[in-house]
């Protein structure tokens, strides 16, 4: 029976042309897993060697260095050749209508031709200005706008010119600061260089003289096997197929981002939206948020805005809820076309909405920073609950008006051009209804002690005349809702507007601003599934909603930052902030979708990896970040370098868990 088999397998060609190609697939399968785990291995190799590199940079000039100085921080000399004693005070230039802060009194010259000298520190991440006045009836003397460099030493000079009245201050630089950036460029040349090394290696081993060889290497290696084994019994056969989580490359149209999100029906609030060969934008987001959130090198940018305006760490969290729109579109039809129930749906939203709500509230709460659990000081508000209150309300806005099938759609009709917005006419109502309500409450709301419509941030702000009003009217509701003890303590307006009160950027009120921002990554996906065979025509579409709400934020904002009707706000998730954020989405889709599912330039290795296990990354780096390996203890926690290194490391770590456990086929969903 056996040797008929094996017979009947040489005899016939068709099979025995399958059997090859089987061979072929699992041989060039290998390759690809040898190619992706070399990438991987060599990721976390590369990111630690920016540590040596980063030093040897910083010891290039240790005479620049303090060790008195700290992260972002120079040192500056105050010489006062003047007879009568100053008071010098610093503005800096990212503070809006901001007071004045007093940085110290220099005292009076003890006599002609000499100088009464005082030493301080100041922060170098924005331009500052210092205004020197005199003691005696609070004269202003000079004013000298400086951006100073990181444990830069300077000198200010305040003298009289040639004995008269003027007073002239200057600023000379005693020792060059250092270049606290250097380790970026160090960082993104060894990445870059990795980037390169892979596409290189990937072309050479697509050859067809490499895939030869790999070839007759393999039927060698199958062929000991067989020897070694059980040569082929009757009741097993090889597949070779099965064997690979990557489907074989087709040549449909249709985009993978479909296939993959009815095969895993209806994942949960951070199921990616894939195209075609498995990158995502949404990947790339996780990414930087997990390396944010590990602290970003600790430079200013990769934190968040102190009130008006934007930094890196300002785009991921939008984002993410822009694409959690995506999904549930992309989800919710495949679901409807394959006949599940609206109301069994909604009771799966629900359940998981309600899951990831308590993640959030009870397993990555950042109370436990000061100790255990109190249920008195419990921070109500959070990331995963917003998502969570956000999946909840959009979800099931789309279950109530998508349609079962899209084809059935009559081409004749007036709408059909519009058919991705009209057939959805009522969700909208609902959206300008929510966003209605947002002005309604932002504008209106009277708030104690506080304008009417207020957008502050408080503090030190608008000269200081609403120190205890930050936020407004969505500080005040929260504060009023949920208790002062019950929202995040320590907000971003602390670092530079010095406000006094407790002020939850996940609040209420931007609750509201998050379901808009998620119903037009809706649309989104509404886009893709009308326009599903016409990629030009999704190209288009993206290409005009991001120029809508592009004239829309420019606008509102006046193309200012802290000058418009609405400026750009992230604590405040302020409609602006939505319509920029929307814009770039769209943008950003775009350029995705065409360069990966149009063009097929780049596969999404790695980021893809994060992506199939993006609650376990995000919940993990959390729940970990102070365990080795993702975090460990420095040798200067003053260095920018330092705290890159440590920062790379455990992010290309987590890259590398999620690539494991990806080949392992272990997937964490709720």
């Amino acid at each position: 029976m056996r040797t008929e088999k094996r017979n009947k397998k040489q005899k016939g060609k068709g099979l025995g042309t399958n059997s090859e190609g089987e061979r072929k697939t699992g041989i060039f399968i290998m390759v690809d897993r040898q190619i992706m785990l070399f990438s991987a291995l060599v990721v976390l190799l590369l990111a630690v060697c920016v540590a040596p590199l980063r030093a040897q940079l910083s010891l290039s000039h240790p005479h620049r260095k303090s060790t008195l100085l700290k992260m972002d921080e120079a040192s500056l000399t105050i010489n006062n050749e003047l007879q009568g004693e100053m008071v010098v005070s610093w503005l800096s230039d990212h503070c809006y209508q901001c007071l004045y802060q007093t940085l110290g009194e220099v005292p009076a010259s003890p006599g002609p031709g000499m100088t009464s000298a005082m030493d301080f520190t100041v922060s170098t991440q924005h331009p500052i200005t210092l205004q020197v006045n005199s003691t005696i009836g609070s004269l202003l003397l000079c004013r000298v706008h400086f951006h100073f460099g990181e444990h830069g030493n300077y000198s200010l000079w305040v003298k009289n010119l040639n004995d008269s009245e003027q007073v002239n201050c200057s600023m000379v630089t005693d020792n060059e600061p250092v270049n606290s950036y250097l380790p970026i460029l160090v960082a993104f040349l060894v990445y870059a260089g990795l980037s390169i090394l892979v596409a290189v290696g990937s072309t050479i081993m697509r050859l067809d003289i490499v895939r030869n060889i790999m070839f007759r290497l393999g039927n060698t290696m199958e062929t000991e096997r067989l020897i070694n084994s059980e040569l082929g019994s009757p009741n097993r056969t090889i597949d070779s197929s099965n064997d690979s989580p990557i489907p074989p490359a087709t040549t449909s149209s249709r985009l993978r981002s479909l296939d993959t999100f009815r095969g895993y029906e209806f994942h949960p609030v951070f199921f990616l939206f894939i195209v075609n060969k498995g990158t995502s934008w949404k990947d790339l987001s996780l990414v930087i948020m997990v390396f944010v959130n590990y602290g970003g090198g600790r430079y200013w940018f990769f934190r968040h805005e102190s009130w008006n305006g934007l930094t890196v760490a300002d785009l991921v969290f939008p984002w993410f809820v822009f694409i959690m729109g995506t999904s549930i579109s992309l989800s919710v039809s495949g679901a409807l076309l394959k006949g599940a129930s609206r109301c069994r749906l909604f009771g799966k939203v629900l359940w998981r909405s309600v899951q990831l709500f308590i993640i959030g509230l009870l397993i990555i709460n950042p109370n436990y920073c000061l100790g255990p659990l109190a249920w008195d000081s419990l921070r109500i508000p959070g990331v995963l609950q917003r998502l969570a209150f956000t999946y909840l309300a959009v979800a099931a806005l789309d279950l109530l008006v998508a349609r079962n099938r899209l084809d059935n759609i009559p081409s004749d009709a007036w709408w059909y051009a519009g058919r991705d917005i009209l057939c959805y006419w009522p969700a909208w109502i609902c959206v300008f209804a929510l966003e209605t309500l947002w002005l309604c409450l932002t504008f209106l709301l009277p708030v104690p002690n506080c304008p009417t419509g207020y957008l502050g941030p408080g503090g030190i702000g608008d000269f200081g005349q609403y120190p205890n009003c930050t936020g407004g009217a969505a500080g005040y509701i929260d504060r009023w809702l949920l208790g002062e003890n019950h929202i995040y303590q320590t907000p971003s307006s602390r670092v530079i507007y010095q406000s006094r009160v407790p002020y939850d950027p996940e609040g209420v009120l931007g609750s509201i601003s998050s379901i808009v921002m998620a119903f037009l990554g809706l649309q989104a996906g509404k886009i893709l599934l009308h326009y599903k065979d016409l990629p030009s025509k999704i190209m288009a579409r993206f290409l005009i909603w991001g120029f809508a709400l592009g004239i829309i934020s420019a606008i509102l904002t006046k193309c200012s930052k802290d000058h418009g009707y609405i400026p750009v706000n992230k604590n405040l998730w302020s409609l602006s902030y939505i319509t920029t954020l929307s814009c770039f989405a769209f943008v950003m889709l775009f350029i995705i979708y065409y360069t990966v599912d149009v063009k097929r330039w780049w596969s999404g290795a790695p980021f893809f990896y994060p992506g199939m296990n993006s609650i376990l990354v995000y919940v993990g780096h959390e729940v970990l970040e102070e365990y080795f390996p993702f975090r460990w203890k420095m040798s200067n926690t003053q260095s920018h370098g330092q705290h890159l290194t440590q920062n790379l490391v455990a992010t290309s770590m987590w890259v590398f868990i999620s690539y494991v456990l990806y080949k392992k086929k272990i997937f964490w969903k709720i």
